[in-house]
């Protein structure tokens, strides 16, 4: 049975003791609420489904990400871990004082409303975000709670954002890039003081490499002899190897003899020491912006570029196994929006067997009573 004493304070708790569950106690303001409340949880433990909620009810989503941050992003990659990092601060702002027991499916669904609809900047301009922005958004809120519930202890029912719709995926982005543009964007980058930078932008059409496998190659990761890349480390964590074209493994060339590589340094494509001493991958943010603006192509980002590459593996009529073993992707169904150019090119195909067969209903007669005759 549960103990209700009056506290001093002029408030009621109860205590319930019972073998096989830690002692249980909560302060209410009138003995009923004690009493009601002490009732439904012996209740819950005799039927093996009580759930302490003491510690989701005081454990905000501001605590809880600050822990997630500093306990689970550090496992994930580098990039990873930065993106997470900007979308726990919208979270915190907009959800951060809310406990994890008070944050059900309803306040997670206007919270990812309020989002595509337009979240305020500082100007109070409304800023509606993508789809994929806010499903990201959603991801990191959703595993929060998984770990809170699976590895932290934290007592919940359910996960909040399991019983909510999610934003439908884009369609994604189906920027080509003209022959006179990317000669724009070539001259563009090629008045940069750095080679780095022109480089980076060759191979990146060249291979279909995304951003971050080309920041990061080291040296031994680059067989001029066998024209192949090995990357290591991977947007999906699966290593795969990236052959290289003529123009690409001329471009490694030139990069791999880099007379003013330091020595202290395997990166392919290096910047200057941090305050650390250490050399981290070369950023070009600022001359990539300045360059689209030169080029006119500023629209254009840099993942267009291993769109383009990919497209052009399609349109040279490598197989779907081939153009994923060279991009990456894991699914069939990621390079479905690459598939259309097929069709373009089969109206040609199609024109060349027009051109062979009989088109004209003479010309079908004809050769109908030739085979009549044969007969």
């Amino acid at each position: 049975m549960a103990t209700i004493v009056k506290t001093s304070s002029g408030t009621w708790k109860a205590l319930i003791r019972k073998t096989g569950w830690p002692a249980t106690a909560k302060t209410f303001r009138t003995k009923r609420d004690a009493e009601d409340w002490a009732r439904r949880t012996e209740d819950e433990m005799v039927r093996g489904v009580y759930i302490q909620r003491a510690p989701a009810e005081r454990m905000t989503v501001e605590a809880a990400l600050t822990r997630y941050l500093k306990e689970v992003t550090p496992t994930k990659r580098a990039s990873t871990q930065t993106g997470e990092h900007k979308k726990a601060q919208v979270i915190i702002r907009h959800l951060g004082k809310y406990s994890l027991a008070a944050l059900n499916a309803e306040i997670v669904a206007q919270f990812r409303d309020m989002r595509l609809a337009g979240d305020p900047d500082k100007n109070g301009k409304l800023r509606p975000r993508s789809n994929n922005t806010v499903r990201l958004e959603l991801a990191l809120l959703g595993h929060l709670f998984t770990v809170a519930i699976k590895e932290w202890g934290i007592g919940l029912p359910f996960n909040p954002v399991s019983n909510i719709r999610r934003p439908a995926p884009g369609s994604g982005r189906n920027r080509r890039l003209t022959p006179d543009e990317q000669n724009r964007l070539l001259q563009a980058v090629d008045k940069h003081s750095n080679p780095m930078f022109g480089w980076i932008v060759r191979i990146a059409v060249q291979t279909g490499m995304r951003l971050s496998e080309i920041a990061t190659l080291r040296i031994r990761q680059v067989d001029i002899e066998r024209r192949v890349v090995r990357l290591e480390h991977t947007k999906n964590s699966s290593p795969r190897t990236v052959p290289l074209t003529a123009e690409a493994t001329r471009v490694f060339t030139e990069a791999l003899a880099n007379p003013v590589r330091p020595a202290e340094t395997e990166l392919v494509f290096f910047g200057e020491p941090g305050r650390d001493g250490i050399r981290r991958p070369y950023l070009f943010d600022k001359a990539w912006t300045d360059a689209k603006r030169a080029a006119g192509l500023e629209d254009f980002r840099f993942h267009d570029l291993r769109h383009e590459a990919v497209s052009r593996f399609v349109e040279a009529g490598l197989s779907d196994q081939e153009v994923s073993a060279i991009s990456g992707h894991k699914s069939m169904q990621m390079l479905k929006r690459y598939t259309h150019l097929r069709a373009e090119d089969l109206v040609q195909k199609l024109d060349r067997l027009a051109g062979r067969a009989p088109s004209t209903s003479k010309q079908r007669s004809e050769a109908d009573s030739q085979t009549e005759n044969n007969a």
